[in-house]
Parts: structure tokens; sequence; C-alpha cells
């Protein structure tokens, strides 16, 4: 007998938007500071790749994530979880439970010190049956 998934509160394009900014957020590496020794020429500008305070992706994924609503914030905390193991399909309910109770102002910033967010969501999607494939 084949169960259905249960329905998401965040559509599965809202969620494929979103690990792909985090996919850009993730490649980000520690800042070599201002007197590194190089200039944009000569690192073939892997300045970019620098994680910086001001990082116009981290704070495009923050206001995202601050822009839905709470059960679409709700979802993608325990989508999170499913997809780092924290539960299976099957214990959906109880994860949104938990991700309901926890839930507060700070869900921005608890998903993007999360270093491996875009798969944990890429994991969680395929558990549904979803792939952000050809998007």
């Amino acid at each position: 007998m084949i169960i259905a998934a249960p329905p998401l509160s965040i559509s599965r394009d809202k969620i494929c938007f979103f690990i792909a900014k985090a996919r850009e957020f993730d490649v980000k590496d520690v800042s070599a500071g201002q007197n590194a020794g190089s200039n944009a020429a000569d690192d073939a500008m892997l300045g970019v790749l620098e994680d910086n305070r001001d990082d116009p992706t981290y704070f495009e994924l923050r206001s995202y994530i601050n822009a839905l609503n709470q059960d679409e914030q709700i979802d993608l905390v325990a989508l999170m979880w499913l997809g780092r193991g924290d539960g299976a399909v099957t214990d959906w309910q109880d994860l949104k439970a938990e991700a309901a109770r926890q839930h507060n102002k700070r869900t921005a910033q608890y998903l993007l010190s999360k270093p491996m967010l875009a798969d944990y969501l890429e994991e969680a999607l395929s558990q549904f049956g979803y792939s952000c494939e050809g998007e």
C-alpha cells in the first residue's frame, strides 16, 4: 500500500528557489580580510565567494524567510529536520508540531546557520517525491 505524502504549507517552487539561493550562500568561504595581499585581477574574482557581513545573498535569504507566513516557516524548519535525518515522512506531523512549538522570530537566523541547509531541504523534498531538477 502506497501512503501519500502529507501536504506542505509551503510550495515546492518556494522551496526550490530557496534551495538555489542557499546553494549560493553555502559556497561562501571565510573572508581573507582586506589585507589579504591580492586583488580581483590576481585572484580570478574569488573574493565574491568570501563570506562577508554585508553579503547580499544572506540578506536576500533572510528577507525571503522573514516574508514567509508562520506555517511556511514551520514547514521549512521541519523539512530541514527531515532532510538531516531527524525523522521520516511518516513522522511529518510530529516534526511540524515540534517546529511549531519552537517557532520564534529567529527562524531565518536558525536556518541560515545550518551549513548543509540546501542539501537537507533537497533530501526532504525527495522524501516527499519532489525534485527541483529542471527548475
